[in-house]
């Protein structure tokens, strides 16, 4: 059993990692780094995206490790924290102090947790609903700084990356997934399915880095552009809606966050965890 606890570990961290990098190499995307510029990003590069969510293996290692057949409490909440502020500054050394992947670390690392908690078995409902849960829990051992989302959730009232969490990561399973399966099913490209995603994200979600950057009127703008972009879809089009992000300073790095959980939890649903190394995994027992 500790043979198949290693290797499900090892598995759901190296998807983790994969679904970030997944993310950062989607081209083109509105305001975000890709493979194609840096969105509207001075300090980012796809390189030191691709570094950074190499930098968290570990992370997500550790965290399904400690979550493995557990269920949420306060004390796994604590221990999952613990793991993700060390994750955290290793990630700052490697891209030199630059916040990359600090929101990723919250939401993909619940959804480890709650992956490893139900052994790789668990349904994509089981599995949103046990990080939902976890997210409940109050770390009490957490540092006092506040972040900008949180000043930004407060200021305007909206739920932020934290409320997306305990509620069971709604904007994932009410739009993002079900446009991404949608798209495939309506016989696009999966860079198609997976912009799609993105940018049904960006419709429907209160980022909170949008507004840190613009308030809501670069809000407003950007669900706009991003409905009207998904009912008058074309190539030139994203790059034009990528020009004037840039040009607004827009970045949905909260959708972003979202998008590589989406293809984490895809490839749950799909059960390419298990699947992509059947032989191996079936050995250990």
């Amino acid at each position: 059993m500790e043979k198949v606890k290693q290797f499900l570990s090892r598995e759901l961290a190296l998807t983790a990692v994969h679904s970030l990098i997944e993310e950062v190499e989607l081209t083109p995307k509105p305001g975000l780094v890709d493979s194609r510029n840096t969105g509207a990003h001075q300090d980012l590069t796809i390189q030191l995206m691709r570094a950074s969510a190499e930098s968290l293996r570990d992370t997500f290692e550790q965290i399904a490790l400690v979550s493995y057949g557990r269920r949420p409490s306060q004390s796994l909440r604590e221990e999952i924290a613990l793991i993700g502020r060390a994750g955290e500054k290793r990630m700052l050394q490697v891209t030199n102090g630059v916040n990359t992947h600090k929101g990723a670390i919250w939401a993909i690392g619940l959804l480890v947790s709650a992956g490893a908690m139900g052994r790789g078995e668990g349904t994509i409902l089981e599995v949103t609903a046990s990080a939902g849960e976890l997210a409940g829990y109050t770390d009490r051992h957490s540092p006092s700084t506040v972040t900008n989302g949180m000043n930004v959730a407060a200021k305007y009232g909206v739920s932020g990356a934290r409320g997306e969490a305990q509620q069971g990561f709604p904007h994932v399973l009410r739009y993002s997934l079900p446009m991404l399966n949608y798209s495939r099913m309506s016989n696009q490209t999966e860079e198609e399915a997976r912009l799609n995603a993105l940018l049904a994200l960006i419709a429907h979600l209160d980022d909170t880095c949008i507004l840190h950057r613009g308030g809501p009127e670069a809000l407003e703008f950007a669900k706009k552009e991003a409905t009207f972009w998904l009912k008058n879809r074309s190539t030139d089009d994203m790059y034009a809606l990528d020009a004037q992000f840039i040009n607004r300073n827009i970045s949905p790095g909260g959708s972003a966050d979202l998008l590589a959980a989406t293809l984490f939890l895809d490839r749950l649903q799909n059960k390419e965890i298990l699947a992509k190394d059947k032989e191996k995994y079936q050995s250990i027992y």
